[in-house]
This record gives structure tokens, C-alpha cells and sequence, in this order.
């Protein structure tokens, strides 16, 4: 397998119209995961991408698995447990912002622990997120087995810090994602994460918090990214693009990045196309969109700058 990614799914519901969710008289239901998202847009690459965490034997597990092997996702190593039920959460759209509301409390992706990949063969990359860390104690056990020891050697770890407030407080996360995210070989992380986790205000504040990561990259919004490789450090411009919802934006940088290292690109152009499939997830209600065609992609690697 190319790309192992390794996280919680979950069936998420908003209303069909721009309203808060106390008034929605109907929802519409789809999937959600930062990981599942990243393992999909790989997919649509013709990435040989992989899923793995466990949902539980209900109606909200089954649809996850339906739409990760519809978009080719290969997640027959996934755990369906038939004492715990699949995480749902709302979108309440208002117009100061959308809000969250979780329900996974429990969830089956929360019994997840030490040894859950243990007869998993290691992948070229195996990309996870800090929101696993949140989830529970034994869930911190895996992520401690698979970023710091390494459990799947000699697979290239990437790590998004992924800090989500609503599942834990900046005091208790902040020591344990900079453990996560200085372990890894490929580190996402957003400047404004990083401003709320460990008073970072610059790229290179970042890159001091963080300095054993091999690549370290570090999104600034509509601003662009810095990747930190070693001693040298590259900029990309975002594309500016008219902003629909922010939503999956994030993962699909990490799809385009990663699939660069993949096929060899420089660090500019591993940026390049994920800003690229960024500006598409930018521009749609879903988490993702479909991304370029083959030869535009590989003419977005090779540009010359």
C-alpha cells in the first residue's frame, strides 16, 4: 500500500439550507475524518490509499465503509465493533460562523489502542492526526506506538496536528502534539494552531518549537505555506480563490503534498498541487472535490519557478 491513513470517521449532518440547525426543518447526512478525507482525495489521485479505525455495527458504520470503497479507499482492514456505536456530530450553520456540535463520546473509534495495526504491513507513508490523540487514553497509546516508536518502520510517518478545541484544552494538548508532531517525518500544522498551542506567531517560530521534523510544513491561511526541509525553508503563495467553506481544505493540502513526495516532486512542488486541490475543496460544500487530471498534475509538480 502507498498511503495508510488511521483516524476516526464519522457521519456528519447539516441542514440543507444556510440556517441554524434549531430551525432546519431537513439534513443532509455525508461522511467526515480528517484522515478518510485524505485517504480519499489519494484515491482520486490513483493513489493506492488504505483506511483504517473501527465504526460500529450500525447504519452511520456501514455508510462510512460505503463511501470509502465507492471512492476506492481500501479499508478491508477496518473494524467493525458491535458494542460501541459510529461518532455522528451536526454542523449549526450561523452567520458569524458554522459551529460543531459532536456526539462520539464512547464511539468505536475511541476503543482503538496499542497493537490495532499490528498485522498491518508497512505502507510508504502512513499518515495520522492529532485528533486521534484526543479521542482517549489507549488511543495516545497508539499514537505513541505508531509516531514515536515507530511501529510500522520503515514507513514515512505523517502527522497533521489537527488541534481540535472541542475535544480537548490547549493546556493538555500542547505538550502532547509538539511530542507527536517533532516525531514524525512530515509535520502539517496551521499558524494559527500553532499561535493557540504554543505561542507561535512565524513560520520560524514554528519551525523553533518544532526542530527534529525532517519536513515541516506550516499553513498560513490564504497567506500560503512554508516547508521547512533541514536548514532550508520554501514558500508557496496560496491561489486566491473565492472561499464557499473551509471545511476539508486542510486535508486536501496534506493529499496534494503527499502525493508529491510520492512521485519525487520538489517541496515547491508538492505546495503547488496542494494548494491546488486545497483551492477545490475551498470552493465546494463538501469536504472535497474532485481533483485535476493527470497531465495538469504532473505539469503542477514540474513547474519551473
Amino acid at each position: 500500500m502507498e498511503v495508510l491513513c488511521l483516524g476516526e470517521s464519522m457521519v456528519v449532518f447539516a441542514p440543507t439550507a444556510a440556517a441554524p440547525l434549531r430551525h432546519a426543518a431537513n439534513l443532509r447526512a455525508g461522511i467526515a475524518g480528517a484522515e478518510s478525507n485524505v485517504a480519499i482525495s489519494l484515491a482520486l489521485l490513483g493513489v493506492h490509499a488504505g483506511w483504517r479505525g473501527k465504526v460500529g455495527d450500525d447504519p452511520f458504520g456501514q455508510r462510512v465503509l460505503d463511501v470509502l470503497r465507492a471512492s476506492d479507499v481500501d479499508c478491508d482492514g477496518a473494524e467493525v465493533d458491535p458494542g460501541r456505536p459510529t461518532g455522528v456530530y451536526f454542523k449549526d450553520p450561523h452567520p458569524e460562523g458554522t459551529k460543531v456540535h459532536y456526539y462520539r463520546s464512547g464511539s468505536a473509534a475511541s476503543a482503538m489502542g496499542p497493537g490495532h495495526l499490528a498485522d498491518v504491513e508497512p505502507p510508504a507513508i502512513l499518515h495520522v492526526s492529532g485528533i486521534t490523540q484526543a479521542l482517549s487514553d489507549s488511543c495516545a497509546g497508539l499514537m505513541r506506538e505508531l509516531v514515536v516508536d515507530r511501529a510500522l518502520a520503515p514507513a514515512t510517518v505523517s502527522f497533521d496536528v489537527n488541534y481540535r478545541p472541542a475535544l480537548w484544552p490547549v493546556e493538555r494538548a500542547a505538550p502532547q502534539l509538539a511530542r507527536l508532531a517533532d516525531a514524525a517525518d512530515i509535520t502539517f500544522v496551521g499558524l494559527d494552531e500553532a499561535e493557540t498551542l504554543w505561542g507561535c506567531k512565524t513560520a520560524d517560530d514554528v519551525r523553533a518549537e518544532l526542530p527534529t521534523v525532517d519536513t515541516l510544513v506550516v499553513k498560513d491561511g490564504g497567506n500560503g505555506v512554508t516547508c521547512f526541509e533541514g536548514s532550508e525553508h520554501h514558500y508557496s503563495p496560496a491561489e486566491p480563490v473565492e472561499i464557499i467553506e473551509p471545511v476539508g481544505a486542510g486535508d486536501a493540502f496534506a493529499a496534494g503534498f503527499l502525493y508529491g513526495r510520492l512521485k519525487g516532486a520538489s517541496p515547491d512542488g508538492c505546495m503547488r498541487l496542494g494548494h491546488r486541490l486545497a483551492a477545490g475543496a475551498l470552493q465546494t460544500t463538501g469536504d472535497l472535490a474532485a481533483p485535476p487530471g493527470p497531465q495538469t498534475v504532473r505539469s503542477i509538480l514540474e513547474q519551473q519557478t
